[in-house]
């Protein structure tokens, strides 16, 4: 299987680096195009075995799946650029521009000019966060003129780079604000406890890492427990104890309805 992706600036190049190091593509399956030389050199510099091109249209030719990883303001342009170079019989595309539904990316695809006209690929809208940088990402897929099979291929494919999950068009959006946004929203506590540490009396390393391998222990417990917050937070609070004073003075001070509000606001 050939992967090219298009724009391999910090979320495209990581999405090739991670592939490149998974168990379904090699980095010599895997052409990488950008307008910068800068992230072609990168590429290189991460893995030799990349293909490096600046020319998107022979770039497609011979890929299974095209990944267009450039700003959402390109996105057109980009898909003007190769579209005739495309056999949507045969190839996958995929776009991870946050805030371009299918009907614009499908408008974008369309050959045939006519208004009944429906020549258009297998797509797919793909929103990592920035974890993906480490291979960590919670990823959201969604598809539009896939088969089963194609959906199954390009989950595979993104688990590679952490967890994908397969939801409706309609959901994305409330997908970045809780995993993309929601990324911003955990450095955010990690940030505050540091501090909280700070205070208590740590160096603001110390703070740091112990905040860090707490909430490391958190996620942990509740992964390998498929178990309820709560239920993990009842085994460490006893009535009238240090952890149930401060969980009620955090939320005397707003700080479960202020979660909530600022998910609501990142939609």
């Amino acid at each position: 299987m050939k992967v090219t992706v298009i724009g391999v600036g910090n979320i495209g190049g990581a999405i090739a680096r991670g592939l490149a190091k998974g168990s379904i593509l090699k980095a010599s399956d895997i052409t990488c195009t950008d307008l910068m030389q800068e992230n072609l050199d990168k590429m290189l510099q991460a893995n030799k075995s990349f293909i490096i091109s600046k020319n998107n249209l022979e770039a497609v030719k011979d890929a299974d799946i095209v990944i267009i990883a450039v700003k959402p303001w390109r996105v057109e342009s980009v898909i003007s650029e190769i579209k005739y170079a495309l056999n949507y019989e045969n190839q996958i595309i995929i776009s991870i521009a946050a805030g371009i539904p299918f009907d614009r990316l499908n408008e974008f695809l369309d050959k045939d000019p006519r208004p009944e006209s429906t020549n258009t690929p297998a797509v797919f809208r793909v929103i990592p966060n920035t974890a993906i940088e480490v291979c960590s990402s919670m990823t959201f897929v969604s598809s539009c003129n896939a088969t089963h099979e194609q959906e199954e291929l390009v989950v595979n494919l993104f688990n590679e780079l952490g967890s994908a999950m397969l939801i409706e068009e309609n959901l994305m959006t409330a997908g970045t604000a809780l995993a993309s946004s929601g990324i911003a929203f955990a450095m955010r506590y990690i940030r505050a406890s540091s501090e909280g540490g700070v205070e208590l009396g740590f160096y603001p390393d110390q703070a740091k890492e112990i905040v860090l391998k707490t909430v490391k222990g958190a996620v942990d417990l509740l992964l390998a427990n498929k178990s309820n917050p709560e239920t993990e937070i009842d085994k460490v609070t006893t009535p009238g104890g240090i952890t149930i004073r401060g969980l009620n003075e955090m939320e005397l001070a707003g700080f479960t309805p202020s979660v909530i509000r600022g998910l609501k606001a990142s939609k």
